[in-house]
């Protein structure tokens, strides 16, 4: 093969851990039936993951053979998450072709990639790092600047201090985007964070996974 053949042929491939079909957990689409594409590898360690079977290993895919997978489960939206799917080069490309298949499609990212060329078609939904992550300093901001009134910012929120430092993150952030706050899954009660969204009355839509609720830590849920 040549080697111009050759690197579009690696072009066209990805490294994933799972395709699954289940309820969407998060965002503004929670509840629906999605299909969910899981990327192999993540350079970020947060220390709330709870994906980590997915920084390693998965299996090498054709974006054909990913675009069959998903049209067999015969639903309409299809969320591209991790790892960090933005961490492999092909994965803009794979998004474009699912929306050229018709499917409502969504990214879940990490906010440490720039997401401002992905198509305009894809839901962009990014997180904000906060300090018990352990990785704010991964934040690239200028790329949240680049969202659009369908797409949303998520923070994932472990204890009051990170509560404090999303509100001032939130007071900075000009955007559009719809803003999730989330609690840390076993790090926070989802109702404390609660009480403290309404005694300061944010704007943000507050949210638990669902899926945590339903199925716990089960893979492929």
């Amino acid at each position: 093969m040549a080697a111009a053949e050759a690197v579009r042929a690696a072009s066209l491939t990805l490294r994933i851990t799972e395709i699954f079909l289940s309820l969407q957990g998060e965002s503004n689409t929670v509840g629906y039936p999605t299909v969910f594409v899981r990327t192999t590898g993540c350079p970020l360690r947060c220390t709330y993951c709870d994906t980590a079977y997915a920084f390693s290993g998965g299996q090498v895919m054709s974006h054909d053979d990913i675009l069959e997978r998903v049209a067999g489960f015969g639903v309409r939206h299809v969320t591209v998450t991790g790892g960090e799917p933005l961490a492999q080069p092909s994965t803009p490309a794979l998004l474009t072709r699912l929306c050229d298949a018709g499917r409502v499609v969504s990214i879940e990212t990490s906010g440490a990639f720039d997401v401002a060329a992905l198509d305009p078609r894809v839901v962009r939904v990014v997180d904000v790092k906060t300090p018990a992550s352990g990785e704010a300093a991964r934040n690239l901001w200028p790329t949240f600047a680049s969202l659009t009134a369908r797409d949303q910012i998520k923070f994932v929120i472990c204890d009051r201090a990170d509560y404090d430092w999303s509100r001032a993150r939130l007071a900075e952030l000009d955007t559009p985007a719809e803003i999730l706050f989330s609690p840390g899954h076993g790090s926070l009660a989802a109702r404390e964070l609660a009480d403290w969204v309404v005694a300061d009355r944010l704007p943000v839509r507050f949210q638990i996974q669902l899926h945590k609720v339903l199925w716990g830590d089960e893979p492929g849920r």
